[in-house]
């Protein structure tokens, strides 16, 4: 093969980020736009599927009116289970780019597929920009770097689940090739002392993301870099500066970190068991879906069944398995000395994805993302091998011997196994002999372009790119990306709250929302009468359901409320057959709304509390009579302190916002203090006030947050929701900020040699 590469496709000299490097970054994120633009013109709704509609759009729609407001989002009041948006993680709550395209997005008049496409597409392109970065700081060519991009961010895990289902997953991945190449930058000792500040900054916005797999697959990073530079220097100072960095980007993620630990305690996700999890694990039958994302073998699916499933989450473009197998091959030890820590990293994270894993770093195939990067990588530097080196011969050896000749066997041979094995012909044969010839096709164009004369060079160094790109478009248009999670029909009726009442608190009763509510089963739209999920916040609506991983201690653990905000059976009918009466738990929280499903055959009890005020074809709406319940209360007995009694004073609300609530009391004078009930969830950090006064706040069975006060005391009370973990994370996360602003100053200060 010739030399392909010209002066200006290589890096300059040291490694210095040039503003040639910005612009192809730009253009690299671009190209990833233009694959994800093309796929939604196809598919409208092709980022808009399960976990997004039920809820990181409705939960995003609140952060976006919280900021309006001017209020940190911490707290939601529309939903109880997942009322405490900090904890919960995935929503990125402190992080400073996700908030602030959330912010920009919910100022557009978009549709809901339209804001879910745009908060997708915002990350991948930084993720492809992140990717191209990492790859021209390893010295590799503007046109491999631009694959490396492409492959990055536009693989078949990232846009099947990350981009269109696990937002948290983008969120945090975006992130993860620019953390990298920040460590590579704090490992280089000629970056000067100041070096350590690069890292930092991209380590918070991973951490911040929400995605603890992606935290594990940095420390993973953070290690193996660790342990080279002490190979290859022999010197424990080597690893200071990126040590520091990375601490430094942990203290401004501090509050993240904090929030969910805090949150952990007691959670019905903190108290399953530690079982190994079999489910979507990578087979090891599967690996030929790198080259050809049609193979098709069993994998085990959430219910840990074995059902055939296409490698369509191993796309990565055709180009890098070819190339690192090729260059290996040709290469011989000389490209395996240069790549063995790359190769070795390779191997050790493919055999983890093949591995159970347990509790919430199960499903094992999530370690793909980065498998793709690593792969890239690879590929990237021994398709610049074959570039440098010597002209090897004719036109019909180079076109036979190259990476593209390579190809063509390859993937020749997959889909003759394929056919030979019974993989996936021939009942999937229609479905799937589209990608099969498609991919033979461009793996063809890729072994011609080999053969062109040397004025064609530039050209050549750019086939690698517009073959990768041409083979995830063909992958994603063949095969459904959306791999069997459920799609649901929400109409943009879900902003308004009718026919529920947004002064009232409501309990809505309904069955598995995968299974009642999917598309498949239900054709027009649904979740104006039950809100399934997180969805009331759209709307402005009070439910105690929500959807919560998570399950935190109080209402999702005592209730039984499941991951996508039903009750179990046992607890819906128990609540409204025992505990809807005027004495019960539910008045006790301040509920006094019921929404029951069509396909549920009950109602609450007893039936002169209750009253039907809407009936639907998806589900009935229950209201207590009377007036809605007052959303703080002074009450003279309390059912989990059966041998007290308390005063009843006269309370008068003042506010009540998200994260605080203020009321005038007064409480008669006696020997009898007075109790004050808040109709929101209880979660620790919650801090009261009286007067100059601070007072303990307990809880109403540990749902609601609760305080006593004195007999014969007047003023005004405040309840304010200030954790000790967001008091703590904050003050480091600023002393953090302030040493890196101090140190991005150092460092980009020019050198008195360079004055």
């Amino acid at each position: 093969m010739a030399l392909i590469l010209a002066d200006d496709d290589l890096p300059p000299t040291g490694g210095e980020t040039s503003h040639s490097d910005v612009a192809g970054a730009l253009v690299a994120g671009g190209s990833v736009l233009a694959l994800s633009s093309i796929l939604l013109a196809r598919n409208p709704n092709l980022f808009w599927n399960d976990d997004y509609e039920l809820s990181i759009l409705p939960v995003f729609a609140d952060v976006a009116r919280s900021w309006s407001e001017g209020h940190l989002p911490l707290l939601s009041p529309y939903s109880w289970i997942c009322g405490n948006l900090a904890g919960e993680f995935q929503y990125g709550t402190f992080s400073a780019f996700v908030n602030a395209a959330v912010v920009l997005i919910w100022k557009l008049p978009l549709t809901f597929s339209q804001q879910a496409a745009a908060l997708s597409m915002s990350h991948l392109f930084f993720f492809g920009m992140g990717g191209y970065l990492l790859a021209r700081g390893r010295g590799l060519a503007a046109p491999y770097s631009t694959m490396v991009a492409l492959v990055a961010a536009a693989n078949g895990w990232v846009i099947c689940w990350g981009a269109s289902d696990w937002f948290g997953a983008l969120a945090a991945l975006t992130w993860l090739p620019w953390a990298w190449w920040g460590l590579e930058r704090a490992f280089a000792p000629q970056r000067g002392p100041w070096r350590f500040v690069w890292p930092a900054p991209f380590v918070y916005l991973l951490v911040t993301g929400g995605f603890p797999y992606t935290v594990l697959m940095l420390g993973l990073l953070c290690g193996w870099l660790a342990l080279q530079s002490l190979f290859q220097t022999r010197a424990l100072s080597s690893i200071l500066p990126a040590a520091a960095g990375t601490l430094l980007g942990a203290g401004l993620s501090s509050p993240a970190w904090l929030a969910l630990f805090d949150y952990l305690r007691g959670s019905a996700r903190a108290l399953q068991e530690k079982a190994e999890h079999l489910q979507w694990i990578v087979p090891p039958a599967a690996l030929p879906g790198f080259l050809l994302p049609s193979w098709t073998v069993d994998w085990a699916d959430f219910s840990t069944r074995l059902m055939p499933h296409t490698g369509v989450e191993l796309a990565c473009g055709l180009v890098p398995p070819v190339a690192l197998l090729a260059g290996i091959i040709a290469g011989r030890h000389l490209l395996v000395r240069q790549i063995k820590w790359d190769l070795a990293l390779l191997g050790l994270v493919l055999i983890i994805s093949m591995l159970p894993s347990a509790n919430v770093f199960r499903w094992s195939f999530r370690w793909l993302p980065f498998i793709h990067l690593v792969l890239a990588l690879c590929a990237a530097k021994a398709l610049q091998y074959f570039a440098l080196r010597p002209a090897d011969g004719s036109a019909r050896r180079r076109m036979v011997f190259g990476p593209g000749g390579a190809a063509v066997g390859l993937v020749g041979l997959t889909a003759g196994a394929m056919y030979l094995k019974r993989h996936a012909w021939p009942t999937d044969w229609p479905s799937h002999w589209p990608l099969t010839l498609g991919t033979l096709a461009l793996a063809c164009l890729w072994a011609a372009a080999e053969a062109l004369p040397p004025r064609f060079r530039k050209f050549q160094a750019w086939v690698p790119a517009g073959i990768t790109f041409g083979a995830l478009l063909a992958t994603y248009l063949c095969i459904p990306t959306n791999v069997g999670v459920p799609r649901y029909n929400l109409d943009q009726q879900l902003t308004e709250p009718e026919p529920l009442d947004p002064q009232r608190l409501y309990l809505s009763a309904y069955p598995e929302a995968e299974h009642a509510y999917r598309d498949a089963k239900n054709a027009g739209p649904i979740g104006q009468v039950v809100r399934p999920g997180s969805t009331s916040m759209w709307g402005s609506v009070r439910l105690i359901n929500g959807y919560s991983p998570i399950r935190p201690a109080g209402v999702a653990r005592d209730f039984d409320v499941a991951i996508h905000g039903e009750l179990a059976q046992w607890s819906r009918e128990h609540l409204l057959a025992w505990e809807a009466g005027p004495e019960g738990k539910l008045a006790a929280l301040g509920v006094d709304g019921i929404v029951v499903a069509q396909e549920l055959d009950i109602a609450p009890d007893p039936e002169s509390e209750w009253e039907l005020v809407h009936s639907s074809n998806e589900g009935r709406v229950y209201h207590r009579r009377g007036r809605p319940l007052p959303r703080i209360q002074s009450v003279t007995s309390d059912a989990s302190l059966p041998n007290e009694q308390f005063a009843a004073a006269s309370v008068e609300l003042i506010e009540d916002s998200r994260n605080r609530v203020v009321a005038d009391v007064a409480v008669p004078a006696g020997e009898l203090p007075a109790r004050i009930t808040f109709s929101r969830p209880y979660f620790r950090g919650y801090r009261a006030k009286f007067g100059p006064r601070a007072l303990p706040v307990t809880s109403y069975r540990g749902l609601a947050p609760a305080v006593e006060i004195p007999a014969g005391a007047q003023g005004r009370l405040v309840l304010r929701y200030q954790p000790t973990w967001l008091r703590a994370g904050g003050a480091v996360a600023l002393l953090c900020a302030g040493i890196c602003v101090a140190g991005l100053a150092m460092a980009l200060r020019p050198s008195r040699a360079d004055a």
